[in-house]
């Protein structure tokens, strides 16, 4: 598939458009299943190379297929390279204030975030996985949130989490060194704060899925997966035969019902409620 019959897929409306702040940008999509709750909260983080030219509009209908599990999903957007303000450090900022401002969403829909999961596909495979590792970030760190909204467990679709990696290769245009202002050995502290195959290993369950014809996006994946799993980590990694890029994202693809397996799989572990 490519990224223009991606940006084709239907795109349901969400039951609702929320704003956790003032600027364009900084909205989320709150979709809803059936009946009284309260839901369990999938965070889903649109991919696109960190830059403005992508929106998030491709994954409704993976949000869609999502909600329809018995999960309420809260798609964010976030400022971008590109956008008035993109880049670091407002990238990271936005997107750890659309995730905590679900405690205000649960005042006013019946959401469970005591359990809250962070779906991320690409460049939002590294924001999701970012997300969860947050506490881990000292209080002198530019990104640093007292108490944030926590992870219980990542789904992470050819996720871009080694920022090294693609800063080196100038991937998508460079798109890392511009996310960060700089490349990994102008920018250390910066890298080491927010690249997830460079961090501190998470102990929560995670679980990735990579395209075996993806090669851009799954030698990144990859290189999480592999220091993750020597660390110990709660870690498994489906590779899917002739899948590419973006069918992990479409629901309408083949690669859809073991997206699927492994996201129930998923809550199973986080949740004593499955969808």
């Amino acid at each position: 598939m490519s990224a223009r019959e991606a940006f084709e897929l239907p795109q349901p409306e969400p039951d609702a458009v929320i704003r956790y702040g003032e600027l364009a940008r900084q909205f989320g999509e709150l979709r809803l299943p059936e009946g009284e709750g309260p839901f369990g909260v999938a965070v889903i983080v649109h991919g696109g190379c960190w830059i403005s030219d992508y929106d998030h509009g491709y994954m409704a209908a993976f949000a869609e297929a999502v909600t329809d599990l018995g999960l309420a999903t809260w798609t964010i957007g976030y400022r971008r390279v590109g956008d008035p303000g993109g880049g670091w450090p407002n990238t990271f900022l936005d997107a750890g204030s659309a995730v905590d401002f679900l405690a205000e969403l649960a005042s006013s829909y019946p959401l469970d975030i005591e359990h809250v999961l962070a779906i991320g596909h690409s460049a939002g495979g590294q924001l999701a996985l970012w997300l969860a590792g947050r506490v881990q970030l000292a209080e002198s760190s530019p990104l640093f949130a007292q108490d944030p909204q926590p992870i219980a467990g990542v789904l992470a679709l050819a996720a871009a989490a080694d920022l090294e990696y693609l800063s080196e290769r100038q991937i998508c245009d460079n798109a890392a060194t511009r996310l960060m202002q700089g490349t990994p050995s102008e920018r250390p502290r910066r890298y080491a704060e927010v690249s997830p195959a460079h961090r501190p290993p998470l102990d929560i369950p995670q679980a990735m899925v990579n395209g075996e014809l993806d090669e851009t996006w799954s030698a990144p994946a990859e290189s999480y997966f592999e220091a993750a799993l020597a660390a110990g980590a709660p870690i498994e990694l489906q590779v899917m035969p002739d899948a590419g890029h973006f069918e992990l994202v479409a629901p309408e693809s083949p690669d859809w019902q073991v997206v699927r397996t492994m996201l129930v799989e998923l809550v199973d572990r986080i949740s004593p409620a499955s969808p």
